[in-house]
């Protein structure tokens, strides 16, 4: 029996991928790993081990140490920093003889950084909401000047990190200041002209440069939104299949414009501007979105379809390798609430009105 190891384990993005992996036919063993321990306690993994954060300088031994002791035969990581950190010590990695399945180094660091990215689409023509790095009160002030809407709103945000970290609409000079104050941002932020609420994801798989599936999937709502100044959290509450040739090709050019032999995982969120038209905003690079399970519950596994390739060259026989399910598809996420898998003309038969 195969063994793989997730890292990130008890968290969303990966609890969500072990249950992808415990759905498969070849009852792989699954371990989990993880620095939250009360997150990883709730795994859903068969075994499970405490390790360092990925950025302390005791990650890298826990890490290899495990590995050496498992032996397990794939590991896959599903947060920024770790998968970052990770690809620095990929040879040692797969010197314990467990497999990666990760595209290369380079570009990691060009997809995690949100400003090496875009620099990369700008220059390859692929439109995108103008942006600014945020180094002083003077690029602050520029930004509010050049990037600002009719009523001079602007859009902030870390370089790094996912669930719109740090991300703050706003048109009052102080308060954006302030934003940065907080999060020791100088150097780190940027600043970008606003686009509308609207989102959408267009997550693939690659093998050496050939694309192997993608699945499209719009954002709905977001969870807890209102509580946040942004609006946003990271936390979809409800998406829907889709497809749309648009959509499809700007994924495909700025997955190209930074990778031209995609091999892994691809995740590239898109805004769409005033004008409808989706602008890349990130790729998230080696790992799956949080919602994976709903395609999976939808009838496409992606994690199996991964696992499948890095251990056994085991390709999908799919009719469709672009958006194979059937648009329309909900799937509806609450707190302490089992998601739902619905169709809107479901909810309207079952809803009752006075």
């Amino acid at each position: 029996m195969s063994k793989i190891l997730i890292a990130g384990a008890g968290g969303a993005p990966s609890e969500n991928v072990i249950k992808s992996l415990l759905e498969c036919p070849k009852m792989e063993y699954v371990i989990g790993m993880g620095s939250e321990p009360f997150d990883l306690i709730l795994s859903s993994a068969h075994r499970k081990y405490h390790v360092p954060y990925a950025v302390e300088p005791t990650y890298k031994d826990s890490l290899l140490s495990l590995l050496n002791k498992e032996k397990p035969d794939l590991i896959h990581f599903q947060n920024d920093i770790e998968i970052r950190e990770a690809s620095k010590i990929r040879d040692e990695i797969t010197n314990t003889g467990t497999k990666i399945f990760m595209p290369r180094h380079e570009v990691i660091l060009n997809c995690v950084d949100k400003g090496k990215s875009y620099e990369i689409w700008k220059k390859a023509g692929i439109k995108v909401p103008k942006t600014t790095i945020i180094n002083d009160e003077a690029d602050l002030k520029l930004a509010f000047d050049e990037l600002g809407n009719a009523d001079g709103t602007i859009w902030l945000r870390a370089v790094v990190g996912g669930g719109g970290k740090g991300a703050l609409p706003t048109n009052n000079y102080d308060l954006a200041k302030n934003w940065i104050d907080r999060f020791n941002g100088w150097g780190t932020f940027t600043a970008a002209e606003l686009l509308s609420p609207e989102t959408v994801t267009w997550l693939s798989i690659w093998h050496e440069g050939k694309l192997i599936v993608a699945q499209t999937r719009k954002r709905k709502t977001w969870n807890f939104g209102n509580r946040t100044l942004s609006g946003i959290t990271g936390i979809t509450g409800v998406g829907e299949t889709c497809s749309d040739d648009v959509v499809t090709q700007v994924a495909k050019d700025a997955i190209l414009s930074v990778d031209s032999q995609p091999h892994g995982i691809y995740g590239v969120d898109m805004t769409y501007d005033m004008n409808g038209f989706p602008n890349p905003t990130e790729i998230n690079i080696s790992r799956f979105f949080t919602t994976v399970y709903f395609f999976t519950k939808a009838g496409l596994n992606m994690p199996k379809i991964f696992k499948d390739i890095a251990l056994y060259d085991e390709f999908p026989d799919l009719k469709k390798k672009i958006n194979p399910l059937p648009d329309g598809l909900l799937w509806i996420r609450g707190m302490d609430r089992m998601p739902l898998l619905t169709t809107m003309d479901a909810i309207k038969n079952e809803l009752l009105y006075p």
